[in-house]
């Protein structure tokens, strides 16, 4: 008769926090990208308005 191994449950757990520390930091990288890119799009709007004469 085997018994169950102990450290399974600890791997996947590991194996779960990993992979949920991964997609905070690529949700975060998607923020972060996106905000800079609509501040971008604003400052153009704002040059872009001010050199209209």
């Amino acid at each position: 008769m085997t018994t169950p191994d102990a450290t399974e449950p600890q791997a996947e757990a590991v194996r779960d926090e990993r992979s949920k520390r991964k997609a905070a930091l690529i949700r975060a990288a998607i923020y972060i990208a996106g905000t800079h890119f609509f501040a971008f799009f604003v400052m153009l709007l704002f040059f872009l308005g001010s050199h209209r004469h």
